[in-house]
């Protein structure tokens, strides 16, 4: 999850320094849609089961998310 997010960050840089402005912004729509839904759907999730809120809210702000 993490390397496909970082590969295609790598990507949208490839395109920005071509000037490919559309590729560059449909890549990062691609890229940052599916993790801003993981994110709240997992933050949904921990806030029935958990009661460290801080730390789960550090580790899905840090992409740490699936793992926790």
């Amino acid at each position: 999850f993490m390397s496909e997010t970082a590969a295609a960050l790598c990507l949208s840089a490839g395109y920005h320094d071509t000037g490919n402005r559309m590729w560059q912004a449909l890549t990062l729509l691609f890229a940052l849609f599916p993790c801003a839904l993981v994110q709240l759907s997992l933050v949904f999730i921990h806030r029935d089961v958990s009661r460290d809120r801080p730390l789960v809210l550090l580790l899905h702000l840090l992409q740490l998310g699936p793992l926790v």
